[in-house]
């Protein structure tokens, strides 16, 4: 018995020595490694896996060697996570690091859990050479064989510098700080060299230069508690794994509910913009949207939100910016989300209000058709319950990517207000009766005129019904029961594919 206790008391030693690593040490403000699991696991789920593990080179015998790993619970579910420990090493990514993040990443797919990494590391360990650039090699595959198995979040709580800013996008949604975060592949030093010029460290690698500018950030945060808390909210409209539905939330919305409000959104006037999020929250349980990737390509909004308890992923124009035209990075935003909701079994609802693609020779150089086509690939490969509202404007081969009938929608809503047409009436007007308006002695008269005619004869939900290519129009108030029965009617959908490795997808 003496040996035994021994022993024991031997075992809690060890371990206070080695949870001590984690647990403090940093600036005012910035969490450590233990702090950051403890506020993304639900209290007293966490079990950590390889407390005792070490480098093996001489003179780095560090318990946990920087990183910390295990599983818990989120809302009750299992989830899987690391968190980098900047305390050691600062946070550098070694042999015996990486073998503990592969471990807990191997794990995760076993259990069919979620994999979260809390990332803050200066890059490889630069004493470790080759060992370090296989272990990112090693992670970096674990990511991509995890990609539509399992759902995988980055929170960068710190800095993700070299190989290690490649491991965030390869995960399906990344979170950062403002003000803290730093994402980038070369130190700005380098930067510096190279440019000529000095280069400041919240532009180079900040979390508001890649949530609006680089859109590798999809939710930017203003603290480290909240960026934790996003990603439990989000963890929460998504299903453990790809053979799974989403979990269903019970919160006493009543689906039939009506709201009269939406009548009142869409001005009277074609060319005025208003805001869709008042629709997306008009038929919303409750009004609560969970926006995806806000700063970037604001053109077009996504996100997650419950309707009649069920999950649900929304991808919607938005007229207030660029009149709600799609452009390069608006069909590369869509196109994504839109994936990810087809992999996870997250029904989407597509809201419709697009004069078109965006003009111009930036446009056109910067590879908008190539572009362009990942939206119309992402809808047409989606197998998930697709059901779209037509609010306003559907004109053209924007009409067509926005989850059209012939690409695979399988509910076609529209209100009053749609103008679904190969072109606005406008330009329609303008080509058709040229002529016409050329010869008369009221050219702007007779313009007029022509537009509102095109626009009555042509523009308008109740041709597009008439062949079939809208099922239902609907009155604005009536948008949430409506969206409802749809999805209910379509949610046990089952659709059968020809037997492939996998898609190309355009460049």
């Amino acid at each position: 018995m003496k040996e035994t206790e021994k022993k024991i008391r031997d075992l809690l030693a060890r371990e206070e020595v080695a949870m001590a690593h984690g647990q403090g040490g940093l600036p005012l403000g910035v969490l450590a490694a233990r702090q950051r699991l403890a506020l993304l696991f639900d209290p007293g789920t966490f079990s950590e896996i390889d407390l005792f593990t070490t480098s093996r080179t001489n003179g780095m015998n560090v318990p946990g060697d920087g990183v910390i790993c295990g599983h818990g619970q989120v809302g009750g579910r299992v989830v899987y996570a690391y968190a980098q420990d900047r305390t050691v090493m600062g946070g550098a990514l070694g042999e015996m690091h990486a073998e503990k993040i592969c471990k807990v990443a191997d794990l995760a797919m076993k259990a069919g859990a979620p994999l979260v990494a809390l990332l803050d590391s200066g890059g490889a360990r630069l004493s470790e050479n080759l060992d370090c650039l296989t272990g990112y090699g090693s992670l970096f595959l674990r990511h991509a064989m995890a990609s539509g198995v399992i759902p995988q979040l980055s929170l960068v709580l710190g800095t993700a510098a070299g190989g290690a800013a490649f491991l965030p996008p390869m995960t399906d949604f990344v979170f950062m700080v403002a003000g803290t975060s730093r994402l980038f592949t070369r130190a700005r030093q380098v930067l510096e060299a190279v440019e000529g010029k000095t280069v400041d460290w919240e532009e180079l690698a900040g979390a508001h230069t890649h949530a609006a500018s680089s859109g590798v950030a999809h939710f930017m945060a203003v603290t480290e508690e909240e960026c934790i808390s996003e990603a439990r909210r989000l963890l929460g409209f998504i299903p453990s794994n790809n053979l799974e539905d989403p979990p269903y939330l019970g919160n006493g919305d009543d689906p039939a509910r009506t709201n009269p409000e939406l009548a009142q959104v869409v001005p009277p006037d074609p060319t005025k913009p208003y805001d869709m999020r008042r629709v997306i929250e008009g038929f919303l349980d409750n009004g609560e949207f969970f926006e995806v990737h806000r700063h970037f390509a604001a053109n077009i909004v996504v996100g997650f939100g419950h309707l009649g308890g069920y999950s649900v992923g929304i991808i919607a124009n938005q007229p207030r910016i660029l009149a709600g035209c799609l452009d390069i990075d608006s069909a590369d935003k869509a196109a994504r989300f839109a994936r990810f909701c087809d992999a996870f079994n997250v029904p989407l609802v597509t809201l419709v209000d697009t004069p078109g693609y965006l003009p111009g020779t930036e446009q056109e150089h910067g590879g908008i058709i190539r572009h362009g086509a990942k939206l119309l690939y992402a809808y047409a490969e989606a197998s998930v319950p697709k059901i779209t509202l037509v609010v306003r404007k559907a004109y053209g081969g924007a009409y067509i990517a926005m989850c059209s009938r012939s690409l695979g929608a399988d509910r076609v809503l529209a209100w009053p207000t749609a103008e679904i047409a190969v072109m606005g009436s406008e330009g329609a007007a303008n080509i058709i009766y040229k002529n016409e308006m050329a010869e008369a002695k009221d050219p702007e008269g007779v313009r007029q005129a022509k537009i509102q005619e095109y626009r009555e004869v042509f523009a308008n939900p109740y041709v597009a019904a008439s062949r079939g290519f809208v099922d239902t129009i609907i009155h604005p108030a009536e948008t949430r029961p409506q969206l409802f029965r749809a999805l209910e009617s379509i949610a046990s959908k089952r659709e059968a594919r020809h037997p492939k490795k996998h898609g190309n997808f355009p460049a």
